[in-house]
């Protein structure tokens, strides 16, 4: 491959990268795969080998939020940070951990909080929400487990202006869950890490 043709899909891959960050920051698109399918369509690409990488969206959306959102995305992010601890302190039996996001300091103002659950007892989880009066809705999502895709309860609660994304996980979910390389940044955070996050932005 020559030089011009790899620069021009090197400069492709930007351009799919920042049309993504912007579709996530302004539209409130709300996963790297979405974004990325409708950025290449408003790009004319079909050609996945020049599309951009989860990483080089993520890249791409903190420079947007710096450069266009430099104010009103850091105090969001600070008051979902907030939110999750308040619903993280309450739920703590669930052994709650945030995940998304939320967490990784990305999230604007069509951003859920992401959380995971624990526990064998879906039903009881729904009860302790019922007696708390909280507004929630049920649904499911797919997750993968040892090369499988299955369905997984995950609850939706409104709290104060946010949404709450709850995923409900078994407890084996929990200890089989892979731990990221030391130059990764943590895939999840429980209440002390997410209340030390806050306490550094203060």
């Amino acid at each position: 491959m020559s030089k011009s043709r790899s620069r021009r899909g090197q400069n492709l891959r930007l351009h799919v990268a920042y049309l993504a960050a912007r579709l996530m920051a302004e539209e409130g698109v709300p996963d790297y795969a979405t974004a990325k399918q409708k950025a290449a369509r408003q790009a004319g690409l079909g050609d996945a080998a020049v599309l951009p990488d989860n990483g080089e969206i993520e890249e791409a959306l903190r420079e947007y939020q710096g450069l266009y959102q430099s104010e009103e995305q850091p105090a969001h992010l600070r008051y979902l940070r907030e939110i999750a601890v308040k619903v993280m302190r309450e739920f703590e039996d669930y052994r709650p951990v945030l995940v998304g996001s939320v967490l990784n300091g990305t999230a604007g103002q069509h951003s859920d909080v992401n959380l995971q659950f624990f526990t064998d007892d879906a039903k009881a989880l729904t009860m302790f929400l019922l007696n708390r009066r909280y507004r929630f809705e049920e649904g499911t999502r797919s997750v993968r487990r040892a090369g499988r895709l299955d369905d997984v309860p995950q609850i939706t609660l409104a709290v104060e202006d946010a949404n709450v994304t709850i995923t409900v996980l078994d407890p084996g979910d929990e200890r089989s869950s892979a731990r990221p390389r030391p130059d990764m940044e943590p895939q999840r955070a429980r209440l002390a890490e997410v209340e030390a996050l806050l306490a550094a932005s203060a």
